[in-house]
């Protein structure tokens, strides 16, 4: 978080006592978004679909800082195995605070030559896997009274981008869920908001050729790509109290490449 108003809040304890539940965390920003909440004090629950050894790596690495913490591996898009994972943390930690619905793949293409299957792939991993965690998190978080949702949206939610066409609407699909949830769940205690990376150095973007990638770096003004830790700052924010009253809002963290 670095400092504010001369107080430095790196490593504060922000989240102590809460439980984080991050959807497909072994790599990226996932991984990012867990590691700095366990930092900051969380229990930490995640998802994975298939890299059991990177699952271990990040379990064994949050319980170094002292939290608990435990590796689910699930398909977020199976409505009933979404339920599961949450039954189990909710008798597991005892509580949800935080759902972080971070789980994503790309299957680019132009729209007249993608198939159904590419379609319906990313909507489903992207899209649906965030109304099955959240559909199976509300009734937790509304006894509880309280309760931060994190859907881990695009630039290209807001813009669209050629050749992605399935994946900026799973994206802006992210959106438009978040903020008719902060309208249903409000009275509960419930936010919801959404993160709207852009040009992230993770493996998604690191196949990309080097001439591209500084194409697009010039076209940032920060004149560099984030980090997965840039946007695990903003996901810290939404998840502790700092952001009490922020909901229904997407927060762009592009270093200026959406302004």
């Amino acid at each position: 978080m670095g400092t504010f108003a001369g107080v430095n809040f790196e490593n504060m304890g922000l989240l102590t006592g809460k439980v984080a539940l991050v959807t497909g965390a072994t790599r990226g920003i996932g991984r990012a978004i867990a590691l700095r909440y366990a930092s900051e004090g969380a229990d930490v629950a995640f998802t994975y679909r298939s890299q059991h050894e990177a699952a271990q790596s990040l379990k064994a690495e949050i319980e170094a800082m002292g939290v608990r913490s435990k590796a689910y591996t699930s398909d977020a898009a199976d409505f009933a195995q979404a339920h599961e994972v949450v039954e189990d943390v909710k008798a597991e930690f005892g509580r949800i605070d935080i759902l972080v619905n971070n789980a994503g793949i790309t299957k680019d293409g132009l729209m007249m030559r993608m198939d159904e299957a590419q379609w319906d792939a990313v909507i489903d991993t992207n899209l649906k896997s965030a109304f099955n965690f959240i559909h199976a998190c509300t009734p937790i978080m509304a006894r509880q009274r309280c309760g931060s949702i994190i859907n881990m949206s695009s630039v290209v939610g807001e813009s669209g981008n050629a050749g992605q066409c399935n994946y900026s609407a799973s994206k802006a699909g992210l959106i438009g869920l978040a903020k008719s949830i902060a309208k249903e769940m409000g009275p509960r205690g419930i936010r919801a908001n959404c993160i709207a990376p852009g040009f992230i150095s993770t493996d998604m973007t690191s196949a990309l050729p080097e001439n591209l990638r500084q194409e697009w770096e010039k076209q940032i003004p920060a004149r560099r790509a984030g980090t997965p830790e840039d946007v695990a700052g903003v996901a810290l924010f939404l998840a502790c109290d700092m952001s009490a009253y922020v909901t229904g809002q997407v927060i762009s963290c592009c270093g200026g490449m959406n302004c």
